[in-house]
């Protein structure tokens, strides 16, 4: 979905949203991936490897729904990685350390990482600070957090019931968590596709003094989508956990740019504006396919880094390419 600014005949401006999602490029680059190697590994085309891959996506993806939405405004958000950390770390100390019920300590490691989405949002509406900037900062401080008042301990006894979220197939396919992701895509695909609020979204990205004039609470969609982000890392961070069933101050360490990079190849651009959600599964099962490929072929594991460093570089490239001749 792309927002792009008219000025019409009588001198008016409007904000016209293109309903193409925009995906065929990242999905053709997908399937090719895969055929790729289907033909270099013989297990890799199975359903167990395709089970695998959604495994092993799940946390990335949801930090990438919560980043397609920042994204989508013309903002970046560094802190993901940390705010799942310190969630986590919120959870397990309160429960394991102060011995609180695990529902209330999960509840407080949700609101924590929302806490922190708050705290970047105002430093981007309030402080007109770069969400670079912003983010950046948080992301240290978050990390701090949980380093300080755990001591840098690993935090473990996880209740039975809540590990069981990634090891239990339902039907012998699918987890609850890469049920919930999937939802979460679906959910996120109709927010911005149907209700007003998501296309609203894209005209900020677009260009914020328009939406402005237009009447759109820009500051308040700004920060919306901020606590958003860091309430779907909280999320992740659980479902982090539950698949380690242990939980550290450096978990989630890098994981905010595999979230950027998801969003990038799967069509969004970093100027706002543009992006989906399908756009962004297929970002993350691209990036789960690379993973899962390379390891089948004996690819050494900085090569996934390159590869998908490389093709980072090639998305931005072409989305600057088609804006400067459009």
């Amino acid at each position: 979905m792309t927002a792009r600014v008219e000025r019409l005949s009588e001198g008016e401006k409007r904000v016209r949203l293109d309903l193409t999602s925009g995906v065929w490029g990242p999905l053709v680059g997908l399937v090719a991936l895969s055929i790729f190697f289907s033909l270099k590994a013989d297990h890799f085309f199975t359903v167990q490897n395709a089970i695998i891959i959604f495994d092993q996506v799940t946390v990335y993806g949801i930090l990438a729904i919560g980043m397609t939405f920042v994204i989508i405004t013309g903002g970046i958000d560094l802190s993901v990685g940390s705010v799942l950390a310190f969630s986590a770390m919120t959870t397990g100390w309160l429960f394991s350390t102060l011995g609180m019920p695990f529902v209330p300590a999960l509840l407080c490691g949700l609101l924590a990482g929302s806490l922190c989405g708050l705290a970047s949002g105002l430093l981007v509406t309030l402080a007109r600070l770069p969400p670079f900037i912003a983010t950046l900062a948080l992301m240290t401080v978050a990390r701090g957090l949980a380093n300080k008042y755990t001591d840098g301990n690993v935090v473990s006894g996880w209740p039975d019931a809540f590990n069981t979220l990634n090891t239990t197939r339902h039907f012998g396919v699918i987890t609850t968590t890469t049920a919930f992701f999937l939802l979460l895509v679906v959910a996120g695909w109709a927010f911005l596709r149907f209700r007003p609020a998501g296309r609203n979204l894209y005209a900020i990205g677009g260009n914020p003094e328009v939406a402005r004039l237009a009447g759109i609470p820009v500051r308040r969609y700004v920060i919306g989508v901020y606590v958003l982000a860091g309430a779907l890392s909280a999320i992740a961070g659980m479902a982090n956990a539950a698949r380690l069933q242990t939980s550290q101050p450096y978990d989630g360490l890098g994981y905010e740019l595999t979230a950027i990079a998801a969003v990038v190849i799967g069509g969004a651009s970093l100027s706002g504006g543009v992006g989906s959600m399908g756009g962004t599964l297929i970002g993350v099962l691209i990036i789960g396919v690379l993973n899962s490929g390379l390891s089948q072929i004996g690819a050494q594991t900085y090569d996934k880094d390159i590869i998908v460093g490389l093709m980072i570089a090639a998305a931005v490239a072409f989305d600057t390419l088609i804006r400067r001749r459009r």
